[in-house]
């Protein structure tokens, strides 16, 4: 291991959820649940170096914040102490189903 060059194991765990934080503060325009609950995030990546990969799709293809959640989400996760840079990759596989959406997302959207 290269000592003072990037950021440790446990660094990299506690800042990747520094950026799961932050994400949950983006919003679906459409859906009252921040985009992780929704199940819309499917993988939060962090390199030693500090770039971070997110990894998620949308509710559909057509859906209307497909222009704006990406860009919002990469300014937001860059903005995270610790992020030397952050990209987000919209995925369709597997599309996103409202099974996907944590028990505090069905709940807050009444769906029980």
């Amino acid at each position: 291991e290269l000592v003072g060059i990037g950021i440790g194991i446990g660094s990299m765990s506690e800042l990747r959820e520094r950026i799961v934080k932050e994400i949950e503060t983006i919003y679906d325009p459409e859906i009252p649940v921040n985009i992780y609950e929704i199940g819309l995030v499917y993988e939060v990546r962090v390199s030693p170096d500090g770039a971070a990969h997110i990894l998620m799709t949308l509710t559909s293809p057509t859906c209307p914040a497909a222009e704006s959640l990406p860009p919002e989400g990469e300014r937001t996760v860059a903005a995270v102490e610790g992020v030397s840079s952050a990209k987000v990759e919209i995925t369709w596989d597997p599309p996103w189903d409202p099974e996907m959406m944590s028990e505090a997302a069905k709940l807050e959207l009444g769906l029980f």
